[in-house]
């Protein structure tokens, strides 16, 4: 392996060539789910809430209900939902 002023020259172009190739790979399979928001838009699906839905199945279930519960909490305190009866 190649020294010049303290770098491994082979090892910097291992790490370079493997990051380009999963950029390239992330790129596609970026494309790739585009291609399927446009296929559910085609069929009739709003794209925003699938997206949603997206984001909540990566989130367990207590992370879910607080968000819910802030998110509720939030909308009551600038009057965009009912206030809770107790």
């Amino acid at each position: 392996m190649s020294d010049v002023n303290g770098v491994a020259q082979d090892q910097l172009r291992s790490f370079v060539e493997r990051i380009e190739r999963l950029e390239e790979e992330k790129k596609t399979i970026s494309d790739d789910i585009k291609d399927v928001y446009a296929e559910a838009k085609g069929n009739g699906f709003d794209t925003k809430v699938l997206r949603r839905v997206i984001s909540l199945r990566k989130q367990d279930a207590d992370e879910r209900n607080e968000q819910e519960a802030i998110l509720d909490l939030y909308m009551q305190a600038l009057g965009m939902a009912p206030a809770v009866q107790e």
